[in-house]
Formats: C-alpha cells, sequence, structure tokens
C-alpha cells in the first residue's frame, strides 16, 4: 500500500471516528428523584445502546493501525480504541447540559421569590410549595422533590440540610438549614443570599464580557499572522535570496 493510500485511508478514519464520536453521546434523561432521598440534578440514566460508541472506538482503532502501520500500529490500534470508549463514555450529554444550565440560571429567581413569600409571614415549606408553583422546569421538578420529602414527614432541618447538598440549590438549602437550626429569621437569610446571587452574577457577566476581548484575539491572529507573512515576510526574503544569488 503506498503512502497516499494510507494518507487516504487514516483521513477517512479519523473523519469517521470524529462524526462517531460527536453521535456517540448517548441520550440520557434526568431520572425522577424518590422522595426517600436528597434531589439532585446530575443524575441521569443511558438510554441509548452503546452501538455508536462502538462505531467511534473502531474507527479510532483503525485510524491508529493504518497511521502508525506494521506491528506497532496493531498494538496501538486497540489502546486508541479503548481510550475512545473512555472518553465518549465520559461525555457530557448536551440535554443534561442544557438543564443544569437551566437551573443554575434559574436560582436567582427561586431565592427571589422565596425571600418575597417568607417575607410575607408564610413558612418555609409554604413558601417553597407557592415558589414551586411558579416557577418552571427544571427548578420546579427539583423543589417538588423536596416538597414531597416534607409532606411525608421528614424533619425539615434533614431535608435543608441534603438540599444543601444539591450542585445548584445547595445555597438555598444551607441558608434555609442555618436559619432553622439558629433560630434566625429565615426571609433575613434569604435576602442576604439574594444578595449574594446577584453580586456573583454581576461578577461572572464582568468576567465572560472580560474573557470575550482574548478569545477574539485567536481567530483574529490566525487570519492576520498568515497575511502579514506572506504580504511582508515572504518578499523580503525571497528578495533577500534573490540579491544573495545574484552576488
Amino acid at each position: 500500500m503506498s503512502t497516499l493510500e494510507h494518507g487516504v485511508l487514516a483521513v477517512v478514519a479519523v473523519l469517521a471516528a470524529a462524526v462517531a464520536a460527536f453521535a456517540a453521546i448517548p441520550s440520557w434523561s434526568p431520572v425522577p428523584v424518590a422522595a426517600d432521598r436528597p434531589p439532585s440534578s446530575t443524575v441521569a440514566v443511558t438510554e441509548a445502546p452503546p452501538l455508536l460508541r462502538v462505531a467511534a472506538s473502531v474507527a479510532v482503532a483503525v485510524g491508529a493501525w493504518v497511521l502508525v502501520g506494521g506491528q506497532p500500529g496493531i498494538g496501538l490500534g486497540p489502546v486508541a480504541g479503548g481510550v475512545c470508549w473512555w472518553v465518549t463514555g465520559r461525555m457530557e450529554p448536551p440535554a443534561v447540559r442544557r438543564r443544569r444550565e437551566r437551573l443554575a440560571a434559574a436560582v436567582p429567581q427561586v431565592v427571589d421569590l422565596m425571600a418575597a413569600c417568607l417575607g410575607a409571614g408564610l413558612s418555609p415549606s409554604a413558601a417553597l410549595e407557592h415558589v414551586a408553583a411558579a416557577v418552571g422546569a427544571p427548578a420546579a421538578d427539583e423543589l417538588a422533590a423536596v416538597l414531597a420529602r416534607l409532606r411525608l414527614g421528614v424533619d425539615p432541618a434533614t431535608v435543608w440540610r441534603d438540599l444543601a447538598r444539591h450542585p445548584q440549590l445547595g445555597g438555598l438549602g444551607r441558608a434555609l438549614a442555618r436559619a432553622v437550626e439558629s433560630g434566625a429569621s429565615v426571609a433575613d437569610a434569604m435576602q442576604r443570599l439574594s444578595g449574594d446571587l446577584r453580586r456573583t452574577a454581576r461578577s461572572d457577566v464582568e468576567s465572560r464580557a472580560r474573557a470575550v476581548g482574548v478569545k477574539a484575539a485567536v481567530p483574529l491572529g490566525v487570519c492576520l499572522l498568515p497575511a502579514f507573512v506572506l504580504v511582508g515576510v515572504v518578499p523580503l526574503v525571497a528578495g533577500a535570496v534573490g540579491v544573495l544569488a545574484g552576488r
């Protein structure tokens, strides 16, 4: 097999591996949270069979074998395929990522509504029920799981401590747990948490705005650097070589 054929096969194998790897992200859906355990938006279950992961791993293994060739390629192919299988298995599905981002974006609204309900004199459980009815998914689903535990008679302090371990709603759970255990005003705790979330959100927006300039410099440099080399450096070097060759 010629070098050109090797290169063509390697390119085809790499492209097939890339397509299969992107498609190999399994279709995950959140598992409904049982009432006897704390809610978590990160729990997921794989619904799709790993057929595309197998295709991606085989394509990567074939690409490594074709690219390297010989005995080293035969040994490297299974290793590359195994690495591809492991990497594609650890990818975060887009549906899970979107759900996590939507839940994180809804936390300030949940805290503001909790603060308003508590300020009106409602108990934390009653306030949580009103908030769960006012917000949309996925925050409503997580709050409904908390309410289910409270209705079953689980100690509220235990429920708030469990909620404190939630990836997105942990701040709400910690504030409620501290207020209940210390006897402090729950409404004041929600007001402080709301202010902290606003400051954090403002800081995140400013950080992303500052990062835009840095990220924009990379494609700008990629576009301008080749043009600068071709227009400015190449003619200069070619002229210098021509003068030296004329001597």
